[in-house]
């Protein structure tokens, strides 16, 4: 039973899911609230896997409740590295073919214009070893090499965070 719930948890846990800014990574609402204050990728896929299964953002957003903010806002920094995370095996896929659905995604995220989608798609192409540098790359390692090979190409460090 604990092997199931672990299994589902992980493959829900790569579902993305529009979240309100929130000062942790996994958004507001019921999941947040009821692992709030853990740490790891484990309470943080049971958090988002929560949220995502019982789908309770959208009332706490407007109801004001489980953590969230109804007048908050959505932050592209915070968007990122939440993505990212939920769609790591996706990206990997993808960023190695220079082309792909979460790819595309992503690029959306980031605010890439259509005249530049074909340079992002061929710099995450030609640094996939840079981007993805180890079998064991975090999320926030993806994001900050990603970052870097974009700041690298004089058209796509603007879409770079500040």
């Amino acid at each position: 039973m604990k092997k199931s719930l672990v299994t589902l948890a992980v493959l829900m846990g790569s579902m993305s899911n529009a979240m309100a800014a929130s000062p942790n990574s996994v958004g507001c609402g019921l999941g947040a609230q009821l692992f709030d204050g853990q740490s790891g990728i484990f309470p943080q896929v049971l958090a988002v896997t929560t949220n995502g299964t019982f789908g309770n953002q959208t009332f706490g957003i407007s109801t004001g409740t489980l953590g969230c903010d109804p007048d908050g806002t959505v932050v592209a920094s915070a968007r990122i590295p939440m993505f990212v995370g939920a769609n790591m095996e996706n990206l990997a896929r993808d960023m190695a073919t220079g082309k792909g659905e979460s790819l595309e995604s992503l690029a959306a995220l980031l605010g890439v214009a259509e005249q530049d989608k074909s340079s992002f798609f061929t710099a995450t192409k030609s640094n996939f070893g840079r981007i993805f540098a180890r079998d064991n790359v975090t999320s926030g390692d993806v994001v900050a090499s990603l970052y870097q090979v974009m700041q690298e190409d004089a058209a796509l460090a603007q879409y770079v965070p500040a």
